[in-house]
């Protein structure tokens, strides 16, 4: 444990958000994406912000890391890809769904145990495929399943009550919520619904990127140890192929990264360098290069993140202009695109 005594919850406001990327197209800003961004150093302090860093938000699907470590505390026997599974939003390929069907099946529990709601794979091309085979939504296509599998087995282990483990009252809800404020070093501010059922607790951006800091700087063999190995080792199954936070942790040797829906992502290196990023309008085009430039300005060097430096936006079918990081983001002033 870090801290027994976590701090007060940040303060439920309206977020002041601040510009973080702009799009542009034949030299004219055409729009403005606004947001917020911390960048931590390998000692904790915070080096870099922009926006509202410590304002409470819902940090979506990054937050699975910690849910991991919060299970894995409370007795969860997973490692390796199935581990990887449990703190995933996965794309739905037929490898998630064997993953989640083999926790389910270590547990002696099945799919109708589940109680995520039923979806369509999220990756775009193997949701078409199911379209096109007749397939119909189910529990273990929706990118969580991995991790109400999890959630259910750890339950069992502790001799709680599955029907209702997606209760925020419920033991291993509670779980959780502890050892997020632990890890955070900060009381949740507010509980809500994620869109998969499950409870979603409410930190600061700061709060989020101090947490996973924390895992990956964790001794050999913890929880949160394990929970950093198994997503680095098993990328693709935290999330699927092609996808940008997989393709990161490629790049970027040593990196966890996660992101989380409505414009989150959180991405630390071994040392504890950590950095966490918020787009208030949700938008991945931004949030892409907004954490790439960040990660620059943690010190990764740039030529590992070329790859990640925003999306062309198209005219006639070529492209005439880009979404850039605002220029007090990127350590150094870049190339204007077109």
């Amino acid at each position: 444990m870090h801290s027994s005594s976590p701090a007060d919850a940040p303060i439920v406001r309206e977020p002041l958000h601040a510009p973080v990327a702009h799009l542009i197209r034949g030299g004219v800003v055409e729009g403005i994406h606004y947001g917020s961004v911390v960048v931590l150093g390998a000692d904790g302090e915070v080096r870099f912000q922009l926006g509202d860093i410590e304002a409470a938000f819902y940090p979506r699907s990054a937050l699975k890391p910690v849910q991991a470590v919060a299970m894995l505390r409370a007795g969860l026997s997973l490692d390796g890809d199935l581990l990887s599974l449990a703190a995933a939003s996965h794309s739905g390929e037929e490898r998630h769904l064997a993953g989640t069907r083999r926790i389910l099946d270590l547990a002696g529990l099945t799919e109708a145990d589940l109680r995520n709601v039923p979806d369509m794979p999220y990756d775009p091309a193997v949701r078409d495929t199911w379209i096109r085979e007749g397939r119909e939504p189910s529990r273990l296509a929706q990118n969580c399943s991995g991790k109400h599998a999890a959630m259910l087995w750890t339950a069992k282990l502790n001799g709680w009550s599955l029907d209702d483990y997606l209760d925020p009252a419920h033991p291993l809800q509670q779980a959780i919520a502890e050892i997020v404020e632990d890890l955070t070093g900060q009381r949740v501010a507010a509980t809500t619904v994620d869109g998969c059922g499950a409870p979603l607790f409410s930190v600061s951006l700061h709060g989020l990127a101090r947490a996973v800091s924390r895992i990956v700087t964790a001794a050999p063999g913890t929880p949160e140890a394990r929970v950093a190995d198994a997503m680095r080792e098993h990328a693709e199954m935290a999330s699927g192929a092609g996808r940008d936070v997989a393709a990161l942790m490629a790049a970027v040797p040593g990196l966890l990264a996660k992101d989380g829906f409505e414009g989150v992502e959180v991405a630390a290196l071994p040392d504890g360098r950590a950095v966490a990023v918020k787009i208030a309008d949700g938008a991945n085009r931004a949030r892409v290069p907004v954490a790439a430039a960040a990660l620059e300005r943690a010190g990764v060097d740039p030529e590992l993140l070329t790859q990640f430096a925003g999306e062309a936006l198209l005219g006639g079918g070529r492209a005439v202009g880009c979404v850039r990081p605002v220029r007090s983001l990127e350590p150094v002033e870049a190339v204007v695109c077109a």
